[in-house]
């Protein structure tokens, strides 16, 4: 199959929240949410155009699962260099109200109701979907987060504010006592960490993720790959199918 065969809804409109054209795809026709974050890019194309989307076509296919996909937020906030760390600190706070307020809904529509939705991203999306799901397990099933860093200081750099803090995951969440967030976090088993340890990976920031989320009793699955294995597209690939062959 083509994937304009598995591309079943596309809405294009203005975001209230970010100001901005954005795009939200449907790939899929049966089967959970994958919520898939970019990568190396801002762009909601991006998962076709690096050809994820190609090779989890066993599992479109079978419909094990829908993927959506969205716009990131990284190059136009904190790596954005026309702006202040202020202003890239709030257009990450009205990207969070976007997926809530916006994406979430659209993929209810799309879907005719309420589905699980994983969260799913590699390098920096996979910051933005291991946060999404943290912040807020009551909206999401669970996350799947490769080669990612949870530290919201390796982009903001020496600017910390309170909005800083609550979507830094290493930050906040060894803070969580609340009973009502943490029933849903340790209720839950689908959080799946990994990363390799060859070229441009650090696999220390999914060690430390995972360790922290034991201390509270948040089971996940960290996984860490060996040397051969590089921070790129075609490692992600590989690490994704693994997923989705043996533990999803």
């Amino acid at each position: 199959m083509s994937l304009t065969t598995f591309l079943k809804e596309k809405k294009n409109y203005t975001s209230s929240n970010l100001g901005e054209e954005v795009e939200i795809k449907l790939y899929g026709h049966f089967g959970y949410i994958l919520l898939f974050f970019p990568t190396i890019s801002d762009n909601p194309d991006e998962p076709e155009t690096l050809q994820i989307i190609e090779s989890l076509q066993p599992f479109l296919e079978k419909g094990k699962f829908r993927v959506v996909t969205v716009p990131g937020i990284t190059y136009k906030s904190w790596f954005d260099e026309s702006k202040t760390y202020e202003e890239r600190s709030k257009k990450h706070y009205d990207y969070n109200n976007f997926l809530l307020e916006e994406v979430v809904p659209s993929i209810f529509s799309f879907c005719g109701g309420p589905v699980p939705i994983m969260t799913c991203g590699a390098a920096n999306g996979a910051f933005q979907a291991a946060n999404t799901y943290f912040r807020r397990p009551d909206l999401f099933h669970g996350t799947i987060a490769l080669s990612g860093t949870f530290n919201i200081e390796h982009y903001s750099k020496n600017y910390f504010d309170s909005n800083c803090y609550f979507n830094s995951p290493i930050h906040y969440l060894p803070n969580l006592n609340d009973s009502y967030w943490l029933s849903f976090l340790q209720s839950k088993n689908h959080v799946y960490i990994m990363s390799g340890s060859g070229q441009g990976e650090f696999p220390e920031n999914s060690r430390h993720l995972s360790d922290i989320l034991n201390s509270k009793n948040i089971p996940n699955f960290l996984d860490i790959w060996g040397p051969e294995w590089d921070h790129n597209v075609e490692t992600w690939k590989v690490m994704l199918n693994f997923l989705f062959s043996t533990k999803l």
